[in-house]
Parts: C-alpha cells; sequence; structure tokens
C-alpha cells in the first residue's frame, strides 16, 4: 500500500466519522423536537406546529422522517379540506335562513 493509498482511505474514513456525526446531530436535535411537540399534545403550546418542524429536521437524513413527514403533511391536508368545506356549508345555510 502506497501513501496515497493510505491517505485516501484515511480520508474515506473520515467522510464516513463526518457524515455519521451529522446523522447523529440530526437524529438527537429533531427527535428532542418531536417529543416536545409530543409534550406539547398534553401541555400549552403549539404541538401541531413543532412535532411536524421536529419530523422535516429529521428528513434531512433519514427516508422513514420523510414518509411519516408526508403522510403528517397529507393528512393535515385533508383535515382542512374537510374544515374549510364544513364552513362553507354553514355559511351557505346561514344565507338561506337569512335571506
Amino acid at each position: 500500500m502506497t501513501q496515497d493509498d493510505e491517505k485516501a482511505v484515511a480520508e474515506n474514513g473520515i467522510e464516513i466519522v463526518v457524515k455519521n456525526a451529522k446523522r447523529l446531530i440530526v437524529l438527537v436535535v429533531g427527535g428532542t423536537v418531536v417529543l416536545v411537540g409530543i409534550a406539547l399534545l398534553v401541555l400549552p403550546g403549539p404541538a401541531f406546529i413543532v412535532i411536524p418542524a421536529g419530523l422535516a429536521i429529521l428528513a434531512t437524513e433519514f427516508v422513514w422522517a420523510k414518509r411519516l413527514l408526508k403522510k403528517v403533511s397529507d393528512s393535515a391536508s385533508d383535515v382542512g379540506r374537510m374544515i374549510s368545506g364544513n364552513k362553507s356549508e354553514e355559511t351557505d345555510r346561514r344565507k338561506e335562513s337569512i335571506g
């Protein structure tokens, strides 16, 4: 093994360590944000904003978090459509009863 080969192996090893360190930091920070969001489900606070924010942090490094974030986003969109649909129906009923 030449000196250049040893240097390439060492650089590759450092890249792996840096990548794993980044993933660990993202896991700790994102996981903490998600746990705080879960706590905010029973404590006063914006749990429905904090949990997706934690998942978004985790999704930068983990595919499973990206899939879960998409499911949460889709569910939130469905709820938003249901709420806006119900409001428009109520508004129509009020207009009919007034007019």
